[in-house]
Order: C-alpha cells, then sequence, then structure tokens
C-alpha cells in the first residue's frame, strides 16, 4: 500500500528524530501536523504510529517503512547532486519531490545507477537495501567513473556527468556516449581509454565525468 506523501514525510521526521536523534517521540509542531490531520489517522490506521497528547510516537511495525523513506530521500538528494549538479536549497526541494516516485524497485536501480552511496550529499547515513546487500554478497560494483578502474577493465557507458558543454561536446565527439562499451589501457600522467577502434587520452578532472558499468560490454 503507497502511503500518501504527508504521511511518508511524518515517517521520515519520525526516523530522523527516533533513530539519529535520540528523542523517542517527536512533537506535531516538528512534524507540522494537527491531530486532525488525515495523515495522522491514515498512519494510526496502519499501526505504524501511536498519538499521545501532542506528540508522536513510532511503532516497531512502522520502522520499516519509515527507514525506506529516508532511504528514498536520500537517495533523491544523491541523484539530484551527482549526476543531474542541482546543489543547495534546489537541489534539495527537487529531491523532496522526487523522493516519491522511488517507488517499486526504482529506488534499487537508482541506488545501483549511483554505485550504492552510504551517505547522502550531507553525510548522514543511507540506509542500505536489499541491491546493496546483494551487490556487496557478489562483489558488483555497480555504476564506477573510470577513474576507479584499473587498466585493462572497462565497461559499457552508462552516462556524463559533465556539465559544461564544452566539456560534452569533446566527449560526444570521442564517441564517449551511453551505452558505447569503453576499455581503459593506461591511468598515468593521462587516462588512455578506447572507444570502437580509436583511442583517446584525457585528463583526470574529465575522467571523473565519464561513467561506466563495470565489467558489463568489456572488451577484450
Amino acid at each position: 500500500m503507497k502511503l500518501s506523501e504527508k504521511a511518508e514525510e511524518i515517517l521520515e521526521a519520525l526516523w530522523i528524530a527516533t533513530e539519529e536523534e535520540g528523542e523517542n517521540s517527536a512533537p506535531f509542531d516538528l512534524l507540522k501536523v494537527t491531530a486532525d490531520d488525515d495523515e495522522l489517522k491514515e498512519l494510526d490506521r496502519l499501526a505504524y504510529i501511536d498519538v499521545k497528547g501532542e506528540r508522536v510516537y513510532l511503532r516497531k511495525e512502522g520502522r520499516h517503512e519509515a527507514m525506506m523513506t529516508v532511504r528514498r530521500h536520500r537517495l533523491a538528494e544523491r541523484l539530484m547532486m551527482d549526476i543531474l549538479d542541482l546543489k543547495g536549497k534546489k537541489g534539495n526541494a527537487k529531491a523532496c519531490e522526487f523522493e516519491h516516485l522511488l517507488h517499486h524497485g526504482v529506488d534499487a536501480k537508482i541506488c545501483t545507477l549511483l554505485n550504492h552511496p552510504t551517505t547522502c550529499p550531507h553525510g548522514k547515513p543511507i540506509p542500505p537495501g536489499k541491491c546493496c546487500e546483494e551487490a556487496k554478497a557478489s562483489g558488483a560494483v555497480g555504476v564506477v567513473a573510470i577513474t576507479e578502474l584499473k587498466a585493462g577493465e572497462g565497461g559499457e557507458i552508462a552516462y556524463l556527468a559533465a556539465t559544461d558543454p564544452r566539456k560534452m561536446q569533446k566527449l560526444m565527439s570521442m564517441g564517449v556516449l551511453p551505452g558505447s562499451r569503453l576499455l581503459l589501457s593506461r591511468t598515468f600522467p593521462s587516462y588512455i581509454f578506447r572507444v570502437g577502434n580509436s583511442d583517446f587520452a584525457v585528463d583526470e578532472e574529465l575522467a571523473r565525468e565519464i561513467f561506466v558499468r563495470k565489467g558489463e560490454g568489456k572488451l577484450v
């Protein structure tokens, strides 16, 4: 059952207050609710919370959903900053909007795309999901910048993080495009890689903006 957006935000605030700030509950004013709010009644019907006076307590039945809500928000923050280059208040506002869309496995896909990050842009922990545990057990590293590769390793280009149009044009002129295969042959003094039948050299700054699915589509 999908919760309303406001109900998810209440759970998120409760998780942070109880699990990270050491409180046993949160007051109405912190949660920006009143006793008559439908979202409180929604969570109460699911036995996710208890309301006593003007404080809300997170029940054990609601802990997992609250944790996953925090996870989705912090993954959305990483996506906004790392991929879309949206930072500050604008990035946080967009993350708040986007987190409510990360359901039904979408959060796992975003997490894999980001290489299973452990912290949000503010340094707070991102609760791990099943995909993180599976990746750790299998040794899969997901999507990484080519600066994380060793000579002789390669993969399928996942995306380009360059925001400077000149840098993006340079990469595209090399044929460095999502879906293409890349093989790294040298990491010093420049990063030298092959795309198609051609070899190219870029500096570390530009190499950090090329992300590949390591091991997928590896050249031989």
